[in-house]
C-alpha cells in the first residue's frame, strides 16, 4: 500500500488520517496475523521513522502481531514523539485485528487519556465499543460485555454525534438494546413456565420500561396479559392487550392476547391508571 511508508517530514495529521482510513477499510477482511516469540522486541536503537515504517510494512502484509510489537517499540524508544501518538492508536487497531480485545481497549483508553482533544479520539472510542461488541455472548449467558459495548457507544454518540463513526455506533446501540431485552424475555419466560408470575411480570416490565423500541415489546405485552390473567388481575391484563392491539394490531402476539381475554369473557381495555399505560404514554 502507498501509506505503508510514512516519511517523517510529512504532516502528521494528514498522514495518520489517510493511514487510519485505509486500514479501517480492511476491518472486514479475514484475520491473518502471524506470531513471534516474546512480548517485547530485543532493544535495538533505531530511528523512529524506521521503526514506524517497519510496523506499517507488517500492517500492509496483514502481519498484525509483529506490527503491534513494532508500534510498541516506537513508544518505548521515542515516547514523546508525534510518531508515538500515532503508533498508540495504530497499535490498538492491530490488536483488534487479531481479536486481542483487552489490549485494544487498554491502548485506546490510554490514547484517550493522553490525547483527549485529538481529532481521532472518536475512533478510539469506536474501537473500544467494537472490542466489547464482538465479545457479546448469547442471551443465555452473562451480558456484561453487552452493557460495556452499549456504554461505550453511548459515550461516542453523546460526545461526538457528528463523527463518521456515530451512525454505525447508533445502529449497534439498537442491536445491543435488543440483545439486553432478549435476556430479560428469556428469564421472564422461564419464570412464567414455572408459574412464578410475579417474577415473570418483573422481567417483562423491564422490557416495557427500558427497551420499548426493541423487537421484544409485542411479546412482552402478550406475556404480561398472560401473567396478569393467571393472577386474576384482569384490568392490568386488559390494559396490556389494549396497548398491544393499538400499537401492533396485526401481530400474532395481539391475536394470542385477544384470545386469552376472550376465553374469560373479557376484551382489551386500557386502564389509564395502570403502570403499563403510564409508562407507555410517557415514552410515546
Amino acid at each position: 500500500m502507498s501509506e505503508a511508508r510514512l516519511p517523517i517530514h510529512r504532516h502528521p495529521a494528514v498522514s495518520f488520517r489517510a493511514v487510519l482510513a485505509g486500514f479501517f477499510a480492511l476491518a472486514i477482511a479475514g484475520l491473518a496475523g502471524c506470531s513471534s516469540g516474546g512480548d517485547e522486541l530485543p532493544y535495538e536503537e533505531r530511528p523512529v521513522e524506521q521503526i514506524y515504517n517497519k510496523a506499517m510494512d507488517h500492517m500492509a502484509a496483514r502481519e498484525y502481531i509483529p506490527a503491534t510489537k513494532e508500534f510498541d517499540e516506537v513508544e518505548r524508544q521515542h515516547p514523546y514523539s508525534e510518531w508515538a501518538r500515532r503508533a498508540m492508536l495504530m497499535g490498538a487497531y492491530a490488536h483488534y485485528k487479531v481479536n486481542q480485545y483487552d489490549e485494544t481497549i487498554l491502548s485506546a483508553q490510554r490514547f484517550i487519556s493522553l490525547h483527549p482533544s485529538n481529532k481521532d479520539v472518536p475512533y478510539a472510542y469506536y474501537l473500544i465499543g467494537l472490542s466489547y461488541y464482538e465479545q457479546i455472548s448469547d442471551v443465555g449467558r452473562d451480558q456484561k460485555m453487552t452493557e460495556n459495548a452499549l456504554n461505550s457507544f453511548y459515550e461516542l454518540t453523546r460526545r461526538f454525534p457528528n463523527s463518521e463513526y456515530a451512525r454505525d455506533a447508533q445502529l449497534k446501540i439498537d442491536l445491543t438494546l435488543d440483545h439486553l431485552a432478549g435476556k430479560e424475555m428469556e428469564i421472564g419466560r422461564y419464570y412464567l413456565n414455572r408459574h412464578d408470575y410475579i417474577a415473570a411480570i418483573n422481567r417483562f416490565r423491564v422490557v416495557i420500561e427500558k427497551y420499548q423500541t426493541t423487537t421484544h415489546t409485542p411479546e412482552a405485552l402478550e406475556r404480561l396479559t398472560e401473567a396478569y390473567l393467571s393472577l386474576g388481575i384482569k384490568t392490568e391484563a386488559q390494559t396490556a392487550a389494549a396497548i398491544l392491539g393499538y400499537n401492533f394490531p396485526g401481530s400474532v402476539w395481539y391475536e394470542d392476547s385477544y384470545a386469552l381475554l376472550a376465553d374469560q369473557g373479557l376484551e382489551p381495555q386500557e386502564n389509564k391508571d395502570s403502570w403499563i399505560s403510564r409508562t407507555w404514554n410517557a415514552v410515546f
